[in-house]
């Protein structure tokens, strides 16, 4: 699956939590998401790497919330760069692959 087909499949679903809490999306709204979603992955971090509070969790439910919060970080990111006209396959390509072609 690609990174466009991906974007799509969580804009849809997204799309319907949007409507169905009657949350009012827009460029602010996404930016702000990343932001909470980064700080709550910050804190499943320290909550794996035992400078948090682990609230009775054990470590693979640690694991497991860490992986979801990467997973909200990223579907987020793509959510704003989807609202933004970003092409983020081909930014990558442009930002990043860009080295694989340098020798210095």
């Amino acid at each position: 699956m690609n990174l466009d087909k991906i974007s799509s499949t969580i804009q849809k679903i997204f799309t319907g939590y949007a409507k169905k809490f009657e949350i009012k999306t827009d460029s602010d709204y996404f930016l702000l998401k990343i932001q909470e979603e980064v700080g709550e992955l910050s804190s499943a971090h320290l909550k794996l790497s035992g400078r948090g509070r682990k609230k009775k969790k054990t470590d693979g439910e640690l694991k497991e919330n860490l992986r979801h919060e990467i997973a909200d970080v990223i579907a987020m990111t793509l959510l704003y760069a989807k609202d933004q006209g970003v092409d983020v396959e081909e930014a990558i390509q442009e930002k990043w692959f860009q080295y694989l072609e340098k020798k210095d």
